[in-house]
């Protein structure tokens, strides 16, 4: 039975369930003819004559369009909500169990938007569990049912790809996703704030890993003239947790902090335990290279605690290879080789930008302790994993440290080759290495009216 006649059909039947005539029910605004047509199936009516008969049905329009109690339709949306609430105070498993009912109760009562919201949700929980190609499914299934909605409406979805495929390692197509979706944006006149902000500190990330600092600075630039445009405080409070990776490769240490503080302000007051967790990271990395290895390792403990106790598989992998480099720095060589071969025993799943900085440390590691084969091993891998993945801004270093121990154990010319290798990997961002800046990041972007 097509639309038009399920609708005739409905208003058959709440019309004799309420002992009302044709007449009665067409009555001043219709005529008993068009409500036989309408009932017998044969005309579509217009939304103004669905909402005129609702009201003398002592229905809703949309209980009558669709067949749905409006009531159902609200409290779908009132359990997203909890189940994005569970997510975001780090029950993952919890809120994945949720969004999967949902996303059936949501495909029965045939409601796209909240398919999609529940869609987005599992994607997140997928990411939150490492679980990168259910993840990039998930999104892909939630942009298919976007895809006649306007751009700003598919930002999410595309944002979320592009964060599974750089946790993935693949560093060149999470910026294509990114940068074509803001230079879309822009370009079409749809400079929605939110969806630039949420798509810009997205970038900002791989543009680090890459080397492309100016592009990474230019990103941040935006995000922040544009924060106070933005509504949604969680999405500003990840902002400045991104911009502060911009400050800290520029060498503004205090602006960076400064940048974190902010965030973690945010993350405590709505009580978003996974991004505070992020933020604990993300300041233990800034003292870190400041060289406050003691405070840095407390901060990382309790990031790495905070996301395990969640069972955020990938990113407590992350953090650990992080603190094994403290550790290490602070001369603890056995506590951080048992960190990093615990991230290696997961395999590749988890990226080949962090597996390549396991065995990159690793190496370090074993130099550090005269072992010059085994250290020579971990350095050939990581500039593999690399090499893959395009994390530029790590390989220069890595081939430098590759050629220097080549050199002192007498291989000139295999040093030379790898010191040239990191040259190569120095080229100039946005040339070889990225190709053209994307208009988005060449001038502040027009905001939706």
């Amino acid at each position: 039975m097509d639309e038009q006649a399920l609708i005739g059909s409905r208003v058959h039947q709440l019309r004799t369930a309420r002992g009302l005539t044709q007449r009665q029910l067409a009555e001043p605004a219709y005529t008993p003819a068009y409500i036989s047509t309408l009932e017998s199936g044969r005309v579509r009516p217009s939304e103004a004559a669905l909402r005129f008969l609702a009201e003398r049905l002592g229905t809703s329009y949309e209980e009558l369009a669709t067949g749905r109690p409006p009531h159902l339709a609200t409290e779908l949306r009132l359990a997203l909500t909890d189940a994005q609430r569970a997510l975001a105070t780090g029950a993952a498993d919890e809120a994945a169990v949720h969004y999967r009912r949902l996303l059936t109760d949501a495909e029965l009562l045939d409601l796209a938007p909240e398919r999609a919201e529940a869609l987005l949700g599992l994607g997140d929980c997928a990411l939150e569990a490492g679980e990168l190609p259910l993840a990039t499914a998930h999104f892909e299934a939630a942009e298919l049912l976007l895809a006649d909605e306007p751009l700003p409406r598919r930002a999410r979805a595309i944002r979320g790809r592009a964060v599974a495929h750089l946790l993935a390692g693949e560093l060149r197509y999470a910026c294509y996703l990114l940068e074509s979706t803001i230079d879309e944006l822009n370009a079409g006149g749809l400079g929605d704030p939110e969806a630039l902000v949420l798509l810009y500190a997205a970038v900002i990330g791989p543009y680090i890993d890459m080397g492309a600092h100016a592009r990474a600075a230019r990103a941040a630039e935006l995000a922040l003239a544009l924060a106070p445009h933005v509504q949604d405080p969680a999405l500003v409070a990840g902002m400045h947790r991104q911009v502060a990776r911009t400050f800290l490769a520029e060498g503004r240490v205090a602006d960076a902090d400064e940048s974190l503080a902010k965030a973690q302000a945010v993350y405590r007051q709505l009580r978003l335990r996974t991004d505070l967790a992020h933020c604990h990271w993300m300041r233990g990395y800034v003292q870190a290279q400041n060289g406050e290895l003691e405070a840095a390792e407390v901060e990382l403990r309790m990031a790495r605690d905070m996301l395990s106790a969640k069972r955020a598989a990938l990113y407590t992998a992350q953090v650990e290879v992080e603190l094994a480099d403290v550790l290490r720095r602070l001369g603890r060589h056995d506590e951080a080789a048992g960190l990093l071969s615990a991230v290696l025993e997961l395999g590749d799943r988890h990226g080949a930008v962090h597996a390549g900085g396991a065995h990159r440390l690793l190496g370090l590691i074993a130099e550090e302790r005269g072992e010059s084969e085994s250290a020579e091993e971990h350095y050939v891998q990581a500039l593999a994993l690399l090499e893959r993945s395009g994390a530029t801004g790590d390989l220069a270093d890595l081939c430098r440290l590759l050629g220097d121990l080549l050199r002192r154990t007498g291989r000139i010319e295999a040093a030379l080759d790898a010191y040239r290798t990191g040259l190569g990997h120095r080229a100039s961002p946005g040339t070889t290495t990225l190709g053209p800046a994307p208009t988005g990041l060449t001038a502040a972007p027009p905001l939706a009216g």
